[in-house]
């Protein structure tokens, strides 16, 4: 039964998302990703929403550019949290997204990470999970193992080098 819900307003948001997605196989999290616009399929976001938790959702990731509906409105319905990825868009890089989705009212909020933070919503999503999942929690410190390991490996190859010849071979 998938723990995640991951929906996206339009397929241009698939590279970010599959972001998400890929990070949560890592940490061997089910997930569930549909494409859904909530201002051109309001029934279809509706029913996707009132049945997340029924679905055995216990986080929904939500991406959305522009006027970025789509996290606000999962939290106005779902009960459980939202975490909202604001898309890079052609108008204003996604700051129009950001902004709206941490604008919430109050009584409904929504977790929202980096414009186009795929991964970090997984990740996100993931440390959420872990709160009563011992398994995922043992793969989140592996994983923070496996990023200290590959910034000192990088830190032991500039000091052995120097900062001129790490440059040319970057």
């Amino acid at each position: 039964m998938p723990k995640v819900g991951i929906v996206m307003g339009s397929d241009s948001d698939m590279k970010i998302m599959s972001k998400a997605a890929d990070m949560l196989e890592k940490f061997g999290i089910d997930y569930e990703m549909t494409i859904i616009s909530a201002h051109r399929m309001p029934d279809v976001f509706f029913d996707y929403a009132k049945s997340a938790e029924a679905k055995g959702f216990k986080v929904i990731i939500a991406g959305a550019g522009m006027a970025a509906h789509l996290p606000g409105m999962c939290a106005a319905i779902f009960p459980m949290p939202v975490i909202g990825i604001p898309m890079s868009g052609k108008n204003m890089d996604g700051m129009d997204a950001l902004l709206s989705i941490v604008q919430m009212p109050p009584g409904i909020p929504v977790a929202t990470v980096a414009v186009d933070g795929g991964a970090n919503a997984a990740i996100l999503a993931a440390k959420i999970l872990a709160t009563s999942d011992a398994e995922v929690l043992a793969r989140l410190k592996d994983y923070s193992a496996e990023m200290k390991d590959t910034v000192q490996k990088k830190a032991d190859k500039l000091s052995e080098l120097g900062h001129k010849e790490y440059l040319k071979q970057m």
